[in-house]
């Protein structure tokens, strides 16, 4: 196996190790493979994403609704990211909690966001990262929650990042779920 898929606090998120092969030339791993993926992620990607973030950069926590709806598949090409998704699906156990992990060009690690969480992550250091989707960008399905929710809690490394006009103006998880908004 090329792959280690391994369970995280919430359901179907998942930390994918890959193997890495060294030598005296440096490094080479592969970063996706069909055959042993379709066993954990019963998903096609439909578009790959790349984004360059400066450190303390949050983006996010960014979804997309219905039909929309994106899994993602996010690895730190270079830099270092605290990576965050936080379950909005209702049924779920594990619904309003999140889950955060460090991703890294050093320890090569992908997380598997499924279709029904939000995704945002803070670049610890000038980062490249990107990011497979199982559906095409689509502004009219766009949602987010800010970045600071009080009720999530999320524990943000640096604790005065640098945002996006958009990232200051999403309502919280209560806001969208009272319909406040």
């Amino acid at each position: 196996m090329t792959f280690m898929f391994k369970e995280t606090s919430i359901k179907d998120v998942l930390l994918v190790e890959s193997k890495i092969y060294h030598d005296d030339r440096g490094y080479f791993l592969e970063t996706y493979k069909k055959s042993e993926f379709e066993n954990y992620i019963d998903s096609e990607f439909k578009q790959d994403n790349y984004s360059f973030s400066r450190k303390g950069v949050i983006r996010g926590l960014h979804f997309q609704i219905g039909d929309t709806a994106q899994g993602k598949l996010v690895r730190v090409l270079n830099g270092r990211i605290l990576d965050v998704a936080v379950d909005l699906r209702p049924e779920s156990p594990s619904y309003r909690k999140h889950v955060a992990v460090i991703l890294s060009s050093e320890n090569h690690n992908a997380l598997w966001i499924p279709p029904g969480l939000a995704h945002g992550f803070q670049a610890l250091e000038d980062s490249l990262v990107q990011y497979k989707v199982t559906t095409e960008y689509a502004p009219g399905s766009e949602g987010g929650i800010i970045w600071n929710d009080p009720d999530l809690a999320i524990d943000w490394p640096m604790k005065d990042p640098i945002l996006s006009e958009k990232d200051t103006k999403w309502p919280t998880m209560n806001e969208i779920i009272s319909g406040t908004v």
